[in-house]
């Protein structure tokens, strides 16, 4: 009899999220990355506030629950008071990109050594389903009940391409959980954005798509679909900004 799959130690209970969310997948992807590499017991979590706020439910980990927006900020003074840490941000697309769209732009500005995991649903998931800055054209949401007019409130913000293009950063990146093979990915992105704050190369960001069922009014099935056939459309997937090899 084949043996199950080992969990990472810190992994002690269930998430506490949603039937068919993707923030469970992405915190397991995340912890076994930092015990792969030794870190597990080195890490410290800035939170942002939404489902991201729940990785503790299900984590032994040090963490700082931030004020909404801000842990771009928080996990700035974090890592330079802790410089030997792992420092990591962990937000959704509400609270990365909308509420603290000036924190974590700042910090991959000044391209601040530590790593940023943004899970990127398409709105703001705990609150009630509102418009994000990451909402698709024409998308119906609690706040845009007629969908998104773009005309008025901007085009969908794409983070990881902003950062690759305009900021001094060590790496960026977008993947997906919607596939074993995407996992699979997913989980060499996080990897190398981990190393690269390991080896002080500098600020290091994934970005990763995942379903909302109870936002979106679907089952897990459904919204797995309309990922992969509206969402990854627009935001493509792959590595933006590579590590440079020394």
């Amino acid at each position: 009899m084949a043996k199950s799959r080992k969990f990472p130690e810190s992994i002690d209970r269930p998430m506490g999220f949603c039937p068919g969310c993707g923030h469970g997948v992405v915190i397991r992807l995340i912890a076994e990355c930092l015990e792969e590499l030794g870190q597990d017991k080195n890490v410290i979590y800035g939170i942002g506030v939404g489902c991201s706020s729940l990785l503790g439910g299900g984590l032994e980990t040090d963490r700082r629950h931030c004020s909404h927006g801000r842990a771009g900020a928080v996990c700035t003074g974090m890592k330079r008071v802790n410089p030997d840490n792992i420092v990591i941000s962990y937000q959704g697309d509400g609270d990365a990109y909308s509420i603290g769209l000036a924190e974590t732009t700042a910090a991959a500005y000044r391209n601040e050594n530590f790593t940023t995991f943004i899970v990127n649903n398409v709105n703001y998931g705990m609150t009630g389903g509102q418009m994000s800055n990451t909402t698709l054209p024409g998308q119906v949401t609690t706040t845009s009940p007629r969908g998104r007019n773009c005309d008025v409130t901007g085009y969908p913000l794409k983070f990881p391409e902003l950062v690759a293009n305009q900021f001094n950063a060590a790496y960026a990146a977008r993947g997906c959980i919607t596939t074993p093979a995407q996992i699979n990915k997913t989980k060499k992105y996080i990897k190398n954005a981990l190393e690269a704050q390991m080896n002080k190369e500098g600020y290091s960001v994934v970005e990763i798509l995942s379903t909302c069922p109870t936002n979106w009014g679907m089952s897990a099935t459904e919204s797995k679909v309309k990922l992969e056939k509206d969402i990854i459309q627009y935001f493509p997937l792959g590595e933006f900004k590579m590590r440079e090899v020394k």
